[in-house]
């Protein structure tokens, strides 16, 4: 006769056929298992077992998720009936799913594409590590994340702050996984990166002067050179500079001219007055032919780009600096108005930062600041 289990939720039940099969006279039950030594009836009566095991951890799991538990979903649940695997891949997929569909909502196309970089080298990772195209994300342990670090800095040829980055956005992707119970742990809980501090290029006014009367033939060059001035008398990020527009500089509250405008990045105003070299710039291109009939301030190509270009302006200059549009908003906070006794408060604003302590990180790297700060001290003792 076959052997039947049954499960009862709140005085309901619920049968089933387990599969197997034992003489009537033979079934014990009381212990509910079939009598006999031998080992046909030993093989039986542990598969007993590890079915009604399985039934618990399943009862366990349903209960986990606080929803109402039935007969049907209990034995659904032990059959795998209606759930889908869930995946890794597909769990990114999904996430950078929702980061597209804000982008202009609080994120931006940059945030996606590093997501997407992410999602490309996880992708190279599982064909090289496991042969596979995907992989199921209960299977993501501290093995895994070990070795794409791993695969990142020695395959990949990730420096260590590019490399923590990608697993810091495979993080946020498994801390969802962990919120809708996918997995019942953190494969991060015992892996441990730190961001390396870098050392950030400080151009002085020496070096912003020597860029910026510079004579250049080549247009291409001096378009770069330009946009990277203003943004040394702006503080202006590349990207608020490809976005900024000519009904964007208007008169301020002192009658001169003002940039008026929100962060691309955070929505902050970041209101600047224009400096003379500044306005003499955006004057310079507020008849380009790409310019001209358009809102656009400048005739900006992609940030790869120009970041290339401005090794060739600083060989040209005579700076031997890493330039890029990162080292001018720097240049601006530092040697351009901080390093000329402009209030920390008055920088922190004109940058569009949603927090000082982001501004006093550049406070601390200038020497030439804490030299003048000094010289004040100096002289009030030489006086006494």
């Amino acid at each position: 006769m076959p052997i039947y289990i049954r499960i009862t939720v709140n005085g309901i039940p619920k049968e089933m056929s387990t599969g197997k099969q034992c003489v009537p006279s033979n079934w014990n039950p009381r212990l509910g298992r079939v009598d006999g030594k031998k080992e046909s009836v030993r093989l039986v009566n542990n598969y007993l077992k590890t079915v009604e095991d399985k039934f618990e951890q399943a009862h366990i799991e349903l209960l986990d998720t606080g929803l109402p538990i039935t007969t049907d979903i209990l034995k659904n649940k032990f059959l795998g009936i209606g759930e889908k695997p869930r995946t890794l891949i597909n769990a990114i997929l999904d996430h950078n799913d929702k980061i597209k569909e804000l982008i202009g909502k609080g994120f931006t196309k940059g945030t996606l594409t590093k997501y997407n970089t992410t999602l490309k080298h996880i992708r190279s990772f599982l064909l090289h590590q496991y042969k596979a195209e995907d992989i199921r994300v209960d299977k993501v342990d501290n093995y895994f994340i070990t070795e794409f670090d791993f695969y990142l800095r020695s395959k990949c040829g990730c420096q260590n702050n590019a490399a923590v980055k990608h697993l810091k956005n495979l993080g946020k992707v498994i801390r969802i996984c962990l919120a809708n119970r996918w997995i019942s742990f953190d494969p991060f809980t015992s892996h441990k990166n730190t961001i390396t501090k870098t050392q950030q290029v400080i151009l002085t006014q020496d070096d912003i002067t020597a860029i910026w009367k510079k004579e250049i033939a080549i247009e291409r060059l001096r378009l770069v050179r330009d946009a990277f001035i203003f943004c040394c008398y702006t503080g202006l990020s590349f990207i608020d500079l490809v976005k900024l527009k000519k009904s964007e500089v208007i008169k301020g509250v002192d009658g001169s001219l003002w940039i008026i405008k929100k962060r691309h990045k955070t929505g902050i105003p970041c209101n600047v007055p224009l400096l003379p070299v500044a306005l003499e710039i955006f004057n310079r291109y507020t008849d380009h032919p790409l310019c001209a009939d358009t809102d656009r301030a400048f005739p900006m190509n992609s940030n790869q780009k120009m970041n290339a270009y401005l090794k060739e302006v600083a060989d040209l200059s005579g700076v031997e600096k890493h330039l890029t549009f990162k080292v001018a908003r720097v240049a601006f906070a530092t040697t351009v108005t901080m390093g000329n006794g402009i209030p920390i408060e008055s920088v922190s604003k004109m940058l569009g930062h949603t927090n000082i302590k982001t501004t006093q990180i550049y406070a601390k790297i200038m020497d030439n600041k804490v030299s003048m700060d000094m010289e004040v001290l100096r002289k009030i003792y030489e006086a006494k």
